[in-house]
């Protein structure tokens, strides 16, 4: 499968994985007629696709100055990632039915199984942002009801993907040591997306227990997929210091560290943003005051890792780096630092906030842009959906 034809696999099943990207200078190798059309080597990655798609609308209707024009375009780019949800799982059902052995190889590959936590998240944004701009389109019960299905969806799927990857990783998967990569993180932030969008179904509910559960049940998915990011980002530092830089077509990965980062500040201002009339004054006001001691530090780091993640894709693209899927990895997590930067604006009524959140949009408009035009270049040109082809180092 084509994004991830060049990272590191660790089965004995899996494609060879090269030490740099030639996606832009190689050809694929014999196909067979019409493979490049065949859904056989379309992959669970590909909903990356959606959720950065999905975040430009999401993000955008947080910002303080998305009236007007700009609000018909957040609508127009949540049809679009709405259609592109509604391909991709059509894609991918067909891709069970008729390609179920590859799907199996999938699960049994450790530089595949990760990425089946973007399903939860697809779902997820898309849902999010059903209700946030959707609904000036279809209507608010409609678009209430579909971000009910789609979250409700995206927490189960997201939570069987939050065991599952890791339970198929100690059991199943051959790792290297010092083979750590941030594309392990897709599957336990999933939980993190659900408790960032689940405040926005608090209203709607019945006042008193059934919104004081919802609300709780968000803290909950917080911290599962804070805990568990904090077991694994370790390990990706310790691989980059230990082992350098990551293969060129997985440098974009690198990103992936700012979705738990930015995601996370995104769920305790919008749990915070929330809380009152549904909890007890104080405890409203404790949550308030860790919103803003957890969330401000916390984008502190994002800026840092930010900063740091950049620098490393520069060197990759001086070293050759082109185009692969990975690309996608740009656009979601930077998203996450938007809506961050959003709601910490909210809590403390800091414009600086909002100027932070302006440039990381204009930033994130930029790599959408540069990832939606390549891939469909891509699609057109039937490149990536080809059988990944084994490149020698």
């Amino acid at each position: 499968m084509a994004p991830l034809a060049h990272a590191p696999s660790r089965t004995t099943t899996g494609p060879a994985a090269p030490d740099s990207d030639t996606s832009d200078r190689e050809a694929p190798g014999p196909q067979a007629p019409g493979s490049a059309r065949s859904v056989r080597h379309l992959g669970p990655n590909w909903y990356a696709a959606v959720m950065g798609t999905a975040i430009v609308a999401n993000a955008g209707a947080v910002l303080p100055f998305t009236a007007g024009a700009p609000r018909i375009a957040c609508q127009a780019v949540w049809a679009l990632s709405a259609l592109m949800l509604l391909a991709v799982l059509a894609a991918r059902v067909v891709h069970w039915a008729r390609h179920g052995d590859q799907a199996r190889r999938h699960l049994l590959d450790p530089a595949v199984a990760p990425f089946h936590g973007c399903t939860a998240m697809a779902l997820l944004a898309v849902g999010a942002g059903t209700l946030a701009v959707g609904q000036e389109v279809i209507g608010r019960p409609a678009a209430l009801a579909a971000d009910a299905v789609l979250w409700s969806a995206g927490t189960l799927l997201g939570l069987a993907a939050a065991v599952a990857v890791p339970y198929l990783m100690v059991t199943r998967h051959r790792i290297d040591p010092g083979s750590a990569s941030p594309v392990w993180l897709l599957p336990l932030v999933a939980p993190m997306v659900s408790a960032a969008t689940g405040p926005a179904l608090v209203p709607h509910l019945p006042a008193g227990p059934w919104q004081q559960t919802l609300l709780f049940t968000c803290y909950a998915l917080f911290g599962m997929s804070l805990l568990a990011t904090l077991l694994v980002l370790p390990l990706v530092v310790s691989r980059l210091i230990h082992h350098g830089p990551l293969p060129l077509a997985l440098t974009p990965t690198l990103f992936l560290v700012l979705g738990p980062l930015g995601q996370s500040t995104t769920a305790v201002t919008n749990l915070a943003h929330l809380a009152p009339g549904v909890v007890s004054a104080p405890l409203a006001h404790a949550m308030a005051a860790f919103a803003v001691l957890y969330g401000v530090p916390v984008m502190g780091f994002a800026l840092l890792w930010l900063v740091l993640a950049t620098a490393m894709v520069v060197r990759a693209f001086r070293h050759g780096m082109g185009f692969s899927m990975t690309w996608w990895g740009f656009t979601f997590p930077l998203g996450t630092c938007v809506t961050g930067a959003a709601g910490l604006a909210a809590q403390t009524g800091l414009g600086a906030f909002d100027g932070l959140a302006a440039v990381l949009y204009a930033l994130l408009v930029t790599a959408v842009a540069v990832a939606f035009t390549r891939t469909a270049l891509g699609l057109t040109r039937g490149g990536l959906l080809t059988p990944p082809r084994p490149v020698a180092p």
